[in-house]
């Protein structure tokens, strides 16, 4: 039997596999001694190339040129005010323009110059002799004058001495005079250089006649550089449009005959340009980016329009940087007094560049708004229907295809709002845009002179149901989307195009990113108001706004998407255009959820409270008393011309064609007939309530 032995001792000794083997480094060795011609020019390259040596040299020159350039500028004007230079530089600029009406007013204003500076050079002939005659009259009067006062003085003091008193207090002033100017004299002749020399450089720091390099940072990056003729002339000279370059050369340095006065318009400035002949407008308005550059400006901080004058652009240059400023809150945000009109009244919606209000009119006007995704399209469209809900008499059917809860706050505003991006949704809305044209087909046929309520049709994410590929089921097979003549959506909105603001039936959409398969053409030439934000392409900003719009300087594709998000160019009737113009830019206010909200909430306490319906009832069977008193909800009484609005929008299929003696024979067929009020006939919450508690009180009796 073997036995296990157990050392009960532990072997110290480390094992032979686990010794260390240590490595010797030797030292670096040191570093070689930079010579001394070396160390000296790296100090000399440090001091040369430092910021503080670079911005004193840039201040030294840049003073220095002020006072030379200054004297330069002095130096002009005064030689332009002695001769008739002037005249003549107006003269080559205008025949190098064209103008030759201009030009003969010049010639004529340089000969009336020049006869009035020959007369005056005729009167200095005569002026010696007739300055002599002067002095000694002025001489001898003045002394005869102080001898006449010193006759009186001696007469009043009985001393023939004071006779001379005047005269002689007179030559004592005299003499004091000339020792004070022999004192002042010296010191005079030592400062005048100085004082001359620092108005020479003040002129020249108002003109920053400096080259760039020299001039403070702030001007030299364009913060806050003002946008003088000279600077604007310079900026369309190296634009790169030969015949333009051309005619400022042979213009001399009088190329500012070209422009219009600068005017201050808003966070910037804006002046007309008349191109010289030979020089079409487009040519320059393709290099926007170059001309804004010229004048030390990003491409979005500069706009160019057409006006109605021939061959004239319109400039407006913003300040460096104002753009990107917010503008303040919406006035439906800071004044809850505020209420809307319809018809007469204007949505607050922003402000336009040069930094005034820009209102839009919604009375009768079809309403389309487009852009690229996430740039505020659905809360500049909400802005208006949130002004326009602060009118009672306006009626909303609402549909939003994207089904975000962007259009919540519209419950218990609007008849209708559907709410989602599925087909299913499409179909619903389809429905509901159907319906609003059953409603436009019957105040068509209503008695002229009837006045409707306005009806706002509007569906945000337009495309969605446009691309819908869904077909009716049945017999009806045609597609609920699509740009053909069986698309149903499609031409329930050409319906309401053709006809419907005559009723006050009006169709708003809102879409993203149009083509012409989820935006047609018929559909948004149909709109009377068309806006675009941020675009990728031209050709879809002609989409947006129409070829007009683009052809007078539109140009929602050269927005920056991300950066100017709200900010619209809009072509329509229903805001203030400067005259000449075809859009205008409109940098919009932005309402949050929750401002939206406490909108609404005011706008729901001028109704007598809506019942929102959040789908489109399409059920054959159908009870008109509970409908009726579904749709007039918790109000205690509503009009009957809005009772048959809210029921049309419910089912159009049942109620769709009815008129007021249908309503009036449901209602006295249940004992609860309409009756008047305040001049107009209403329905009762009440009656109604109880016409359909004794009927099913009735029913309940009949079963047992």
């Amino acid at each position: 039997m073997s036995e296990n032995v157990v050392h009960l001792h532990k072997n110290t000794d480390p094992p032979a596999d686990n010794v260390t083997t240590l490595t010797v480094v030797p030292d670096v060795p040191p570093a070689r001694p930079v010579p001394l011609w070396v160390r000296s020019g790296r100090a000399v390259k440090t001091v040369v190339t430092h910021e503080t040596t670079r911005a004193t040299v840039r201040a030294a020159a840049r003073h220095g040129l002020y006072t030379f350039n200054g004297g330069r500028i002095v130096a002009r004007r005064a030689w332009d005010g002695r001769t008739g230079s002037r005249y003549e530089r107006m003269i080559r600029a205008a025949e190098a323009a064209g103008n030759l009406e201009a030009a003969e007013e010049w010639e004529e204003r340089l000969q009336r110059f020049r006869a009035a500076r020959h007369h005056r050079r005729m009167d200095l002939l005569h002026s010696p002799v007739d300055a002599a005659k002067g002095v000694a009259v002025g001489v001898g009067m003045s002394i005869g004058a102080l001898v006449a006062l010193g006759v009186v003085m001696a007469i009043s003091t009985g001393h023939v001495g004071d006779v001379i008193t005047p005269l002689s207090a007179t030559v004592d002033f005299i003499a004091l005079l000339i020792r004070i100017v022999q004192v002042v004299w010296g010191p005079a002749l030592s400062i005048g250089p100085f004082l001359a020399l620092l108005a020479l450089w003040s002129v020249g720091r108002k003109q920053h006649a400096a080259p760039n390099w020299a001039l403070p940072a702030n001007v030299r990056s364009g913060d806050g550089e003002p946008i003088t003729p000279s600077i604007v002339v310079k900026a369309l000279r190296d634009l790169g449009v030969p015949a333009l370059a051309r005619a400022i050369k042979e213009m001399g340095d009088a190329g500012a005959s070209m422009l219009g006065p600068i005017r201050i318009a808003g966070c910037g400035v804006e002046v007309d340009v008349t191109l010289p002949s030979g020089v079409a407008t487009n040519e320059v308005q393709s290099k926007r980016r170059k001309l804004a550059e010229n004048l030390t400006r990003h491409e979005h901080e500069v706009f160019i329009t057409i006006p109605q004058a021939a061959r004239t652009v319109r400039l407006w240059v913003a300040d460096s940087g104002a753009l990107d400023e917010p503008i303040g809150p919406s006035p439906l945000v800071t004044d809850d007094t505020m209420t809307a009109d319809y018809t007469k009244g204007k949505a607050p919606w922003g402000q336009d560049l040069r930094g005034d209000a820009a209102a839009l009119s919604l009375y009768q006007r079809h309403l389309l708004i487009t852009g690229l995704s996430n740039q505020g399209k659905t809360v500049a469209l909400r802005s208006l229907a949130l002004w326009l809900s602060l009118d009672k008499s306006v009626q909303f059917l609402m549909g939003d295809l994207k089904g975000a809860g962007d259009w919540n706050m519209f419950d218990g505003l609007a008849t209708t709002l559907i709410q989602g991006p599925t087909d299913e949704h499409v179909i619903q809305v389809t429905e509901m845009v159907e319906g609003a044209v059953n409603e436009m087909n019957r105040r068509l046929q209503a008695p002229p002179g009837t006045v409707f309520p306005p009806l706002i049709v509007l569906v945000d994410e337009a495309q969605v149901a446009f691309m819908c590929p869904a077909k009716g089921t049945g017999k009806d097979k045609r597609p609920y989307g699509g740009a053909k003549a069986d698309s149903r959506y499609f031409m329930a909105v050409r319906k309401i195009h053709n006809q419907g603001r005559a009723v006050n039936v009006l169709m708003w959409q809102g879409t993203q990113d149009p083509t012409n398969e989820n935006l047609p053409k018929l559909v948004r030439e149909g709109a009377h108001t068309r806006a675009s934000l941020a675009l990728g392409t031209e050709s879809q900003a002609r989409m947006a706004l129409g070829d007009k719009a683009v052809d007078g300087g539109a140009a929602p594709n050269l927005l920056r998407p991300g950066l100017d998000r709200g900010t619209l160019v809009v072509a329509s009737d229903g805001i203030t255009i400067p005259a000449g113009q075809s859009s205008i830019t409109v940098r919009t206010h932005y309402i949050d959820d929750d401002a939206a909200t406490a909108i609404t909430d005011r706008a729901k306490a001028l109704r007598d409270g809506v019942t929102t319906l959040h789908a489109i009832d399409r059920g054959t069977e159908h009870d008109p008393l509970a409908d009726i008193a579904a749709v007039v909800g918790d109000a205690p009484r509503v009009r009957t011309k809005d009772v048959l609005a809210r029921l049309a929008g419910r089912n159009s299929d049942a109620y769709g064609d009815w008129s007021f003696l249908d309503l009036k024979r449901v209602l006295d067929d249940a004992d609860a007939g309409p009756y008047k009020s305040d001049g107009v006939m209403v329905v009762s919450r009440d009656r109604v309530a109880r016409a359909l508690a004794n009927r099913d009180g009735e029913g309940s009796a009949s079963a047992e």
